[in-house]
């Protein structure tokens, strides 16, 4: 797609994504076989279910039928939200991913797998888990530093819900 049609649909779109409460963070046309399709990924600081997704993909469909910014040959509209291993690349995208595991690429060369735990204008407080039973380190990061940030998808995190302390439900037991 050439960068003056990017930026017609992004100029086009993007106003009426952000009236349905949501950040257009990206569109790209392909050509999947004989098809054309359009990808448009939207996000918000709360996330977008299924139905805001939805009724922005509805307002997207019907402005560009009204405008007939695609052309006149047949194309498919996907409208998504980033996958789980979405890359960060803008300010509100680390904000988005604070309490997330992070791997990120620095600009020296080296990386860093970590855990955001705050975002300020000029970078990160990371904690760094611990390798082989040490504790974990904090860190701070600055975005100077930062060549490719990723979010990690996690299968065993043990949230702080599931360290309930259950030693009154123990001795209630003990005394039955």
């Amino acid at each position: 797609m050439s960068t003056t049609q990017s930026e017609r649909l992004r100029e086009l779109l993007e106003p009426l994504v952000t009236s349905q409460g949501l950040d257009l963070e990206e569109i790209a046309v392909e050509t999947v076989g004989r098809k054309r399709v359009l990808r448009v990924v939207v996000d918000s600081d709360t996330g977008a279910d299924l139905d805001a997704v939805a009724d922005v993909s509805r307002a997207l469909s019907a402005k560009l039928d009204e405008t007939n910014a695609m052309g006149d040959a047949a194309y498919d509209l996907e409208v998504g939200t980033p996958g789980a291993e979405r890359p960060l690349k803008e300010h509100r995208h680390y904000v988005r991913a604070v309490d997330r595991l992070v791997r990120f690429q620095l600009t020296d060369g080296g990386d860093v797998t970590a855990r955001i735990l705050a975002v300020d204008d000029e970078g990160l407080d990371l904690e760094v888990p611990g390798v082989k039973g040490r504790k974990a380190t904090a860190r701070r990061l600055a975005f100077t530093d930062v060549d490719k940030a990723r979010v990690q998808v996690e299968f065993n995190r043990k949230d702080s819900s599931d360290t309930t302390d259950n030693s009154d439900n123990n001795e209630k037991e003990e005394e039955a």
